[in-house]
């Protein structure tokens, strides 16, 4: 829903869009009634647009490209700008960072790696944050988060692993419902051949050495075989470029990895709790 109080806070990508879609519109002599029609939106769509009352999806920008757009390509490379726009501002540069990286390695101790969440189980876990969000900025956060996907399918192929503890498996979020269709996706997930999932059981820590009690971690490498490290917490987010720090962080996740199930037996046990949602 179209806000007042959403002017204030839209980003700087948002702001340009609104710009360059009401000068483009106004150079082609349409009226945002004229412009909806043409794109099946309402003239109120188009005026929430313009004035950043409400950002523009992701349909409305490939249709406003198609429409308006005068072969310059501008609306096509604002979706991925405007997506970063809804990204928590902890978030935004690691964001950037994870779309263009070779290699993605992450370990997660409290819930499904955000890439790996179904949309139900993303929207339970954000209508769970505290404070509160509105329902526009829970629907805006999932869809940044379900834009994440496409670094599965992207080409150059991306390596991609995941290592998350089974307690993450057995923690409910949502319903019975969501539960199920999340292990059905990690299962899709895991079978994918650019893709490593293993899970590692509660009892590794039994000789005193579970390195995992320190919390998440993400690791990239980028384009360029820079290795960097993202950490998050309390939704405060920190990227880590110095070599050293990097190097202790990468040897740390090495030793989360090596205690984990291998992925053929985190692959059984994890359809055999799908079996149990059911």
């Amino acid at each position: 829903m179209a806000k007042a109080a959403n002017k204030e806070t839209a980003g700087g990508t948002t702001r340009l869009v609104s710009h360059l879609a009401r000068a483009l519109r106004e150079k082609e002599k349409l009226t945002q009634r004229e412009l909806g029609e043409k794109l099946g939106y309402s003239a109120a769509a188009i005026s929430a647009l313009e004035t950043c009352a409400q950002p523009a999806s992701d349909e409305m920008l490939i249709g406003l490209e198609e429409a308006i757009g005068d072969g310059l390509g501008v609306f096509e490379v604002a979706r991925e700008l405007v997506r970063l726009d809804r990204y928590p501002a902890q978030f935004k540069d690691f964001a950037g960072l994870e779309q263009k990286t070779l290699a993605a390695s992450s370990y997660q101790p409290l819930v499904i790696d955000g890439i790996f969440q179904t949309r139900a189980y993303a929207s339970a876990l954000i209508n769970g944050s505290f404070p509160p969000v509105s329902d526009r900025r829970v629907a805006e956060l999932v869809d940044g988060r379900m834009a994440r996907k496409a670094l599965f399918d992207r080409d150059p192929v991306a390596l991609i692993e995941l290592v998350v503890e089974e307690s993450v498996l057995t923690r409910r979020v949502g319903t019975e419902e969501v539960m199920q269709a999340q292990m059905q996706c990690l299962l899709h997930y895991a079978r994918r051949r650019n893709v490593t999932l293993q899970v590692l059981p509660p009892n590794r820590g039994e000789r005193t050495d579970h390195v995992g009690l320190y919390g998440p971690l993400k690791l990239v490498e980028t384009p360029s075989h820079d290795h960097l490290v993202y950490l998050e917490v309390q939704d405060e987010g920190l990227l880590i470029s110095d070599p050293a720090k990097v190097s202790m962080y990468t040897q740390r996740y090495a030793k989360i990895r090596a205690q984990a199930l291998s992925p053929d037996e985190s692959l059984g046990l994890i359809e055999r709790l799908a079996g149990e949602h059911q």
